[in-house]
């Protein structure tokens, strides 16, 4: 490695430009997944670093320890997949449609979303967990209520997003403080100042939206078809319920994410014999393949045939190739040389939070992963924020505002295709109405600029003082 020299600005430029130009020709004009853009990414980058002088072991070495960092990720998202098929199967996803469509009136129903989203998310620090589960729930309500699924799962976003943030169950939650230099519990405490008001905007906006659709005269029909359909499909509980509650109990008592979800697994699968007479072949089948809906009614048939192992293959598969591709360009250097040329632009608080902005932007579009957006540039400018006098805290306070919440607005970024594959809406179509995950980076640069709630550091400030709180 002695005769490896600094890639330089132009050729890391030439790298993400490769990348820019393989994904849009990949995506808008042969009409292929991102996934061979990204893996012929990660071969273009690597010919970059091999002529700078990097070694492949070296390259490697990079790329599996940025793989290791999403493997909970990996292993939470093939659980999720077991989770949906069994709960579909269960009778547990259609009998919280079905209760939710006789108790859930158009006015109310938006806000009722958001928030039953903020408190699933909350309480199971997962976005995942929350759109896969509860979030397919609601979905269904919306479309028997006649709300377009765009704006459902906008709310859906919102809600699952605030918990998600919020919550000190939460990975990205953990992993922002833990790269930027504070304690988890100063994170969350300081969030509250730009995460609370987005809920509140967003509540506000999906009642005012929630009154276009209070006035219209229900679709009672189509209603009195969604419930005919799943009550004589399936035999519908209160009992149902016990196994998404169970799953929220045992995650509030700090079990485990994924002893939590597998257990839900579990119990999905024993709620299917209990109240559907299903065998262990329809059992296994459902967890692995997914459910397959044959009611005849094609809306329920397109919500209930989902879920499996082997439907989030896809995304595994994407997960491994963008870490991949941001294994390579971290262990090389190529995304630092970029976002150096950045930092010489940002003189002022707030030109520095509005630069954190554009990288964990950068690192969404270009890596793939939100974990790189948290990383990356919360290894780069914990010195910046401090030679401002800035408290570690409002670092990891942009880092979830801008890298966390702008994830799932990128349809080849990993949480952008897991909303997808899950809720079935493509990321262009939720994002005007994910109101929460827009207007929360706005909030924190409007913060930036007016240097309210930007704490600062303590006169006696010392950096190992602050490690110590972590």
């Amino acid at each position: 490695m002695n005769d490896k020299r600094k890639v330089t600005f132009l050729e890391a430029l030439l790298v993400i430009a490769f990348l820019i130009v393989a994904l849009i020709s990949t995506l808008k004009i042969f009409g292929g997944d991102p996934h061979m853009a990204i893996l012929a990414s990660t071969a273009f980058a690597t010919i970059v670093a091999v002529r700078a002088g990097y070694k492949w072991e070296y390259i490697e070495e990079g790329i599996l320890e940025t793989i290791k960092m999403s493997m909970q990720s990996v292993l939470i998202l093939m659980v999720i997949g077991c989770i949906i098929g069994t709960w579909i199967l269960s009778g547990v996803v259609p009998t919280m449609i079905y209760y939710g469509l006789k108790i859930i009136s158009p006015g109310i129903f938006l806000i009722a979303t958001c928030l039953i989203c903020s408190i699933v998310s909350l309480a199971t620090g997962s976005s995942w967990t929350t759109a896969g589960t509860v979030g397919i729930a609601l979905l269904g309500v919306g479309a028997g209520l006649g709300i377009p699924a765009p704006i459902v799962a906008g709310a859906i976003i919102s809600g699952a997003y605030f918990g998600d943030k919020m919550s000190p169950l939460s990975d990205t939650t953990n992993l922002a403080p833990a790269m930027a230099g504070t304690n988890l519990f100063d994170h969350i405490k300081h969030m509250v100042y730009t995460t609370g008001p987005s809920l509140i905007i967003s509540c506000i906006f999906f009642g005012i939206l929630g009154f276009k659709y209070a006035g219209k005269e229900l679709d009672t029909g189509l209603i009195n078809t969604f419930l005919d359909t799943l009550s004589g499909t399936f035999h519908l509980s209160p009992l149902l319920l016990i196994p998404p509650l169970l799953v929220i109990a045992m995650v509030i008592f700090k079990v485990p994410a994924l002893p939590g979800l597998i257990g839900g697994t579990v119990l999905g699968g024993l709620f299917a014999y209990l109240f559907q007479g299903a065998g262990m072949t329809d059992i296994i089948g459902a967890a692995h393949y997914g459910y397959e809906s044959a009611t005849g009614v094609e809306a329920i048939d397109s919500l209930l045939s989902r879920g499996g192992l082997d439907s989030m293959l896809w995304t595994v598969s994407l997960i491994l190739l963008a870490m991949s591709f941001g294994g390579t360009l971290e262990r090389t250097g190529m995304l630092h040389v970029i976002v150096e040329k950045m930092l010489k632009v940002a003189k002022s608080r707030g030109s520095l939070v509005v630069t954190t902005f554009l990288t964990c932007v950068f690192c969404n579009l270009t890596t793939g992963d939100q974990y790189m957006s948290i990383v990356l540039p919360g290894r780069m400018f914990k010195e910046a924020y401090e030679e401002k006098g800035l408290h570690p805290k409002n670092l990891s306070r942009c880092l979830e505002d801008f890298g966390t919440i702008t994830s799932p607005f990128i349809p080849w970024n990993t949480c952008g295709n897991f909303m997808y594959t899950t809720l079935m809406v493509h990321p262009f179509a939720y994002a005007p109405y994910a109101i929460l995950n827009w207007i929360n980076p706005l909030i924190s640069m409007f913060y930036g600029f007016t240097g309210l709630t930007m704490e600062k550091l303590p006169e006696n400030h010392q950096e190992n003082d602050i490690k110590g709180e972590a």
